[in-house]
């Protein structure tokens, strides 16, 4: 039987605690929900869970959200002498994150997969709702604990192999759902002293960059310039990039990171970049032409991410291992050169996304917290 937990003081609106923590791709999903949560109901409160190493802790209090912190718990791919301290660890962290969801008067736990989610769902489990969402087309160990004793479960495609999974795609931050590449193509193309004419590139790796990316395309720069190409490439705040300025040509910018997306996405009119879910959702949502280099390591999750967007004519795909100055050359100056081709695959882009799941998700959410409030009423 389980322990009925000591809740907070009540409070005017449901408490909506988020969990997804680590990297982007878990971070802004669960802050798109926040979002929606609060445009659909002002009085919900949103707590973020998160970890010290993570993303999050820069990410969350900038968005205006409350960040909770408890202890990571990585699992070891592999048998070492951490994989038999990990019973410790998780009852470390399952203990604190009780205590948090206590504190804050949880009434709906949101999980997203990673370190974050799995200690979350175990604290939530016979005491709080869990609703899990899933934004990968191969799900990971978190995600699939969690689902056992979700409340509701959504995953961003089908065949997710969850149970009860409802489809609803990923969701996605009201700006980059909403924005306008055209209007705002000037603003953004001066923004990166970006030729404000040339057809232009987008290339990124992801936060930290790819070095496989960026020597395949800066080794492919006198090709696309002499293409007319402007570029704009995020190479990584680790890296580093040289490339020679051809005279004349549209300007090859470089930059270690993207702090605006939603003008990098208006500057381009076609993106090369890896296939996370979140990246291949938003890059379709916005309607860019893309060139998809999955990441070689995982369970190659990223090549399926992608492959519904090539499926439907939205995207080419080079495998990391093909990427090559040639072949870049290869697929993007036919594409970049050719306004018809660009037009066909950003409207096979832009079909492929579900624009609106982070208004079902919320009210998916909100639903289950005010069935455990009226519970909690009633008792």
């Amino acid at each position: 039987m389980s322990q009925e937990p000591v809740r907070a003081p009540q409070h005017d609106g449901p408490c909506v605690v988020v969990a997804g923590g680590g990297t982007a791709g878990h971070i802004e999903p669960a802050l798109a929900l926040a979002d929606a949560v609060r445009r659909i109901r002002p009085d919900a409160r949103i707590v973020a869970l998160g970890t010290e190493r993570g993303l999050e802790g820069k990410i969350v209090p900038a968005r205006g959200y409350q960040l909770e912190l408890i202890p990571p718990v990585p699992m070891p791919r592999k048998p070492t002498a951490d994989l038999f301290k990990l019973p410790l660890k998780v009852r470390a962290a399952v203990k604190q994150t009780r205590e948090v969801l206590d504190r804050v008067g949880a009434d709906v736990v949101v999980g997203f997969g990673g370190y974050v989610a799995l200690p979350a769902y175990l604290a939530a489990r016979g005491r709080t709702p869990i609703v899990v969402h899933d934004s990968n087309a191969r799900v990971g160990l978190a995600n699939k604990v969690g689902a056992r004793f979700a409340r509701r479960v959504a995953v961003a495609v089908p065949d997710s192999g969850l149970p009860n999974a409802e489809v609803i795609g990923i969701p996605l931050r009201t700006s980059i759902i909403e924005l306008d590449r055209a209007a705002l193509r000037a603003q953004a193309r001066e923004h990166f002293g970006l030729d404000p004419d040339a057809p232009t590139l987008l290339v990124f790796g992801g936060s930290q960059g790819a070095r496989t990316i960026n020597n395949a395309v800066s080794g492919a720069a006198r090709r696309l310039a002499d293409a007319g190409i402007g570029v704009l490439h995020a190479h990584g705040p680790k890296n580093s990039l040289a490339v020679q300025e051809v005279p004349g040509a549209p300007k090859y910018a470089t930059v270690p990171y993207l702090e605006r997306m939603d003008l990098a996405y208006a500057a381009a009119d076609a993106v090369l970049c890896r296939s996370g879910a979140m990246t291949v959702a938003e890059v379709s949502a916005v309607g860019l032409p893309a060139v998809f280099v999955p990441l070689p390591i995982g369970n190659g999750e990223q090549a399926l991410n992608a492959k519904p967007v090539v499926d439907a004519g939205g995207a080419f795909m080079i495998n990391d291992a093909d990427l090559t100055p040639d072949s870049v050359a290869e697929t993007v100056v036919p594409l970049l050169t050719d306004a018809a081709k660009r037009d066909r695959m950003s409207a096979a882009a832009s079909g492929t996304g579900h624009r609106e799941a982070a208004d079902v998700l919320a009210r998916m959410v909100l639903e289950v917290a005010d069935e455990h409030a009226k519970k909690d009423i009633e008792r």
